[in-house]
């Protein structure tokens, strides 16, 4: 018995220190696209960010005895999760490239509240008075970080409550996606998902293409590095410790995504935004908790 719980432990341990390298990851990945922004078009920065990230899954593929022409790739989930992916990348990307990037990473952090609520909308799941009131409470600190009765209110904050809200949807889809399409299957759709949504903006945004020097392209290889990476960490997270155990240290991504805010881009957080990052996190941690309770 008691090597059964130090086995346990240690898997906990190992499951969460892979959740921690894939919140630092995407935090990395953020950080190099916004930078990454501030030289080419928004819409340019999806797509050559798309491409690297599914040429890379498109090999992985094979690998994993997997095909990419599975006919369950047409399934209705698929496609919706496809949907969602366009609306949370496209809107994510231009939350980060306009917007400060600690504040973005924060408004991201609201995602598990909106998947817990979707999933008792949409599949039934019991979820009871305090964790329905740990979500209202987690939106009204999205709500105090937004501020959309003060002066310093703006409407480009809102682009990262929308990519928030997409990336849920997609998380959602990914619960109904069938079983038979693997991690990597689904990582290739992912990121063709975020060329279609660059190609999109580009009707909107208008501007040509431009050349990408050598220095934006270390930036764009960075993301598309960093973001395989963290996909396949948060990948060994969920399979090697307790769901339970290692979800919580998705929250370090709030430290990493702050700290490189004020690091490399100058930000500050202001009151609002530690009340509302507070209230966010204790939520979540709260449903975590209460989930594990029930």
């Amino acid at each position: 018995m008691t090597a059964h719980i130090q086995t346990d432990a240690r898997s906990n341990m190992v499951g969460s220190l892979w959740m921690v390298a894939a919140m630092a990851g995407f935090a990395l990945e953020d950080a190099l696209l916004k930078t990454a922004s501030t030289a080419l078009p928004i819409w340019q920065v999806l797509v050559l960010f798309g491409t690297g990230g599914s040429v890379i899954f498109a090999a992985l593929v094979p690998a994993r005895g997997k095909r990419l022409t599975h006919p369950d790739v047409l399934s209705r989930p698929m496609k919706v999760r496809v949907l969602f992916e366009v609306f949370g990348r496209l809107f994510y990307v231009l939350a980060i490239a306009l917007t400060p990037l600690s504040s973005a990473t924060v408004i991201l952090q609201a995602t598990p509240l909106v998947v817990v609520a979707g999933a008792a909308l949409f599949f039934g799941e019991t979820v009871g008075w305090r964790r329905w009131s740990a979500i209202f409470v987690g939106m009204i600190g999205v709500v105090i970080i937004l501020q959309p009765t003060g002066d310093s209110f703006s409407l480009l904050s809102i682009l990262a409550v929308l990519g928030m809200l997409g990336f849920a949807g997609r998380d959602l889809a990914s619960r109904a996606a069938p079983a038979t399409l693997g991690t990597e299957v689904l990582g290739f759709y992912g990121f063709l998902s975020i060329i279609a949504a660059g190609l999109a903006y580009r009707m909107w945004e208008g501007a040509p293409m431009t050349p990408v020097s050598m220095h934006t392209s270390l930036h764009l290889t960075g993301a598309v590095l960093m973001g395989v990476v963290a996909y396949a960490s948060l990948m060994n997270a969920m399979r090697t410790g307790e769901v339970s155990a290692v979800t919580p240290f998705r929250y370090t991504r709030l430290l990493f995504g702050i700290g490189l805010g004020i690091a490399l881009f100058g930000e500050s957080l202001d009151r609002t935004m530690w009340v509302g990052s507070a209230l966010i996190v204790a939520s979540g941690l709260y449903i975590l908790w209460r989930a594990r309770q029930v």
